[in-house]
């Protein structure tokens, strides 16, 4: 149990900078390049991740989340994924080149024939590094992963922002992407001694097909229906409008992606040896730790996010994004359990019952299309306010069951969000009151926002004595005594 609890711990650890680091460098190079590039060239690209995300779903084919669960894992079962990843990744990219024409038709975008065929060869690029990456992930290795995504952010956004300087506009986005891509790969195999051989099982692949076909099929679901908005938005609106939807919901994902993908990616290799152990009452406490360490950060960043939203993206990025302030308070609320849900999934891959999670994918996509298509006609504030009620919804659906695997119900799980749900509310109406504070500009009202809800949320914890506060607290406490001493 030790060395499970230290092995998760030290990975946490490694995970949360590895995702922090590489967030906070991307978020500055995109302030940097929202400055000196249009809403509209940002809408251009955000038309094309739909495209991207499902190649990229393709690669993984699930197989990837396969060879993790996968107890008994072998060098052949390694190398025949890499080998079928690659001729995946050269036909994803092709079948995107050829759809170049009909892309730009549908979106009715010229220029969006070239793009889509240039942000093809990302496909080819990544289909090199998933096998090094999923090493990494399976061997809780977050160390090495945090040295490969931070380097790989500095040097592709120092090549964007220089592009963006000398007025490349749009394609200074595409080169950024791109070559994020291939340092990403490059520093994989550098810092990763694993390498393959001239060796490749059709049987290895059959092996894992059973699960890995579910969460191909459930991926391939879950990335259209990410997108599908994107879409929507896209294709009814301008690509101006796109661009502010696209960077309200980057600045709502930025905390999200930090906790959510820190800890699921923690969490999933840990369940899976939990289960694997049969230890049922560990795996509870487990999933306690992970939930109640979740809401902790999450609730109040989604709220806080929410109420500073107007001095934040006027500080950021100038007054012409500032018709995405709506959107990003709407997402935020949309947002704001979407990391619980993530630790609920990983509960039943673990279990390795990924037919219940591909069931549980199509019935949300469901509840998502009925909102689209209720939501769509009143415009983008009334699309998102149909995301709220969707989230709020496969929460619900993802807990239930989850919480029936585990004998812990959802009734017992919100008992335990509770008081950071309302500790959060306290500290957003304190926020909220600095509005009323006479300021000289935009920039101290933003300052004097953040530290009051950093004070407040802070004291909050400590006086009511939220439990994994505490025990941060005291691990602060020891690490100083131990350095006094």
């Amino acid at each position: 149990m030790t060395d499970i609890k230290s092995k998760a711990t030290s990975a946490l650890f490694w995970s949360f900078f590895q995702k922090i680091g590489t967030q906070g460098i991307q978020f500055i190079i995109s302030i940097i390049l929202a400055r000196l590039l249009l809403p509209e060239q940002f809408g251009l690209i955000a038309m094309l991740w739909i495209f991207i995300s499902i190649g990229q779903s393709l690669i993984d084919s699930g197989f990837g989340t396969a060879l993790v669960q996968k107890k008994d894992a072998t060098y052949i079962d390694e190398c025949s994924m890499f080998y079928f990843n690659i001729v995946v990744g050269f036909i994803a990219s092709g079948l995107m080149w050829l759809s170049a024409p009909i892309i730009a038709h549908f979106y009715k975008q010229t220029l969006l024939l070239s793009l889509t065929r240039v942000m093809s060869i990302a496909l080819i690029i990544n289909s090199f590094g998933l096998v090094h990456s999923i090493l990494l992930n399976k061997q809780i290795n977050f160390k090495t992963q945090l040295k490969v995504s931070i380097l790989a952010s500095i040097i592709s956004g120092t090549i964007g922002v220089i592009l963006a300087f000398n007025g490349f506009g749009v394609w200074s986005l595409v080169a950024q992407s791109l070559s994020s891509n291939l340092f990403v790969v490059i520093f994989l195999w550098h810092f990763n001694t694993w390498r393959p051989s001239l060796i490749f099982s059709f049987n290895s692949l059959r092996g894992m097909f059973p699960f890995g076909s579910r969460m191909l099929l459930s991926g391939l679901i879950n990335t259209l229906f990410q997108n599908l908005y994107t879409v929507v938005i896209g294709k009814l609106f301008s690509p101006a409008i796109l661009g502010f939807y696209s960077r309200a919901i980057k600045l709502q994902e930025l905390p999200l992606t930090v906790i959510t993908r820190t800890v699921g990616s923690v969490t999933f290799p840990v369940f899976s040896v939990l289960h694997g152990e049969g230890d049922k009452l560990r795996f509870i406490r487990a999933f306690r730790k992970a939930s109640s360490l979740l809401v902790m950060i999450c609730f109040p960043m989604m709220v806080g996010l929410m109420i500073v939203a107007k001095p934040l993206v006027l500080v950021l990025f100038t007054n012409k994004w500032e018709p995405c302030i709506p959107y990003l308070q709407l997402l935020c609320l949309a947002g704001i359990l979407q990391p619980l849900q993530e630790v609920n999934l990983n509960v039943l891959l673990a279990h390795g019952r990924s037919d219940l999670y591909f069931r549980l994918e199509i019935l949300k996509k469901i509840i998502i299309i009925i909102a689209i298509a209720v939501t769509f006609r009143w415009g983008i504030s009334a699309m998102i306010c149909g995301q709220i009620v969707t989230a709020f919804l496969s929460y619900i659906i993802n807990s239930y069951y989850a919480g029936k695997m585990l004998d812990y119900s959802i009734s017992k799980q919100t008992k335990d969000l509770l008081p950071s749900l309302l500790l959060s509310g306290i500290m957003g109406g304190g926020i909220y009151v600095c509005y009323y504070i006479p300021l000289v500009s935009q920039l101290a009202l933003l300052v004097v926002q953040i530290l009051t809800g950093i004070i407040l949320y802070t004291l909050l914890c400590y006086i009511f004595k939220i439990p994994y506060f505490m025990e941060f607290v005291q691990s602060i406490k020891s690490k100083i005594y131990q350095l006094i001493l």
